[in-house]
């Protein structure tokens, strides 16, 4: 059967599509490290598909910040800057705030069921000292308070910042600090607390700090590596 010229474009766009969140996984994986070179072919084979819906979605990663493509020579994971790393913490303590105190004002929600669940399974990792359990605790903590927020346009921009900044990989690194796993967990329970009676002032606010905290830990390591 012959392909129609309208449903070519489209084709390659649903095509793009499909590999993208793929695509993006593997990039923060970790898998490349900063500066290497994506080469197009060997992503081609990779996922077993042709290099145009590669070269797509590489070009949205570019638009996300997760690579760079030099024109003539190739595309490379993109090292992102202490600076940026700062500016994108501070972006995720307002985002992250405001995704608390939009969780108080609808409280009670199934979210807030999950969200005491979940601080109850990071106080038995922190009895264990499981400190290899509890970063996917801390995923499904701020996920479940992203959804409990419930506001479309706050969850696309905060999906966007914490592709670029990689978050998942800096808490593996920094719960292993002495002290770390039990501060946070209580800094989880403070907040889940706050939503609860429906305080939205005091959920942000301590929010906010958390996530400071965290920023404070995970700019300690960059500050170390850098030494």
């Amino acid at each position: 059967m012959t392909r129609s010229t309208d449903e070519a474009p489209t084709a390659r766009a649903n095509g793009s599509a499909a590999l993208l969140p793929r695509l993006r996984e593997l990039v923060l994986s970790g898998d490349y490290q900063p500066d290497e070179p994506l080469s197009e072919v060997r992503l081609a084979d990779h996922f077993q598909v042709s290099r145009t819906p590669v070269r797509e979605a590489l070009k949205q990663l570019q638009v996300e910040g997760l690579v760079e493509i030099r024109p003539k020579v190739g595309t490379f994971v993109r090292r992102i800057t202490r600076r940026e790393i700062v500016e994108m913490f501070e972006l995720k303590e307002v985002f992250e705030g405001m995704a608390a105190r939009l969780m108080a004002r609808r409280s009670p929600t199934d979210e807030l069921t999950l969200l005491d669940a979940n601080v109850r399974a990071s106080e038995r990792a922190l009895s264990r000292g499981d400190i290899d359990g509890y970063p996917p605790l801390v995923h499904d903590f701020h996920e479940t308070l992203l959804c409990g927020a419930d506001n479309r346009k706050l969850e696309a921009h905060y999906r966007t910042l914490m592709n670029q900044l990689a978050y998942h990989r800096m808490i593996v690194n920094t719960v292993a600090h002495p002290g770390r796993l039990a501060r946070s967990v209580d800094e989880h329970r403070l907040v889940a607390e706050l939503i609860r009676e429906k305080d939205g002032v005091g959920a942000e606010l301590a929010m906010r700090a958390h996530v400071s905290a965290s920023a404070h830990e995970a700019m300690s390591d960059l500050l170390a590596l850098r030494d």
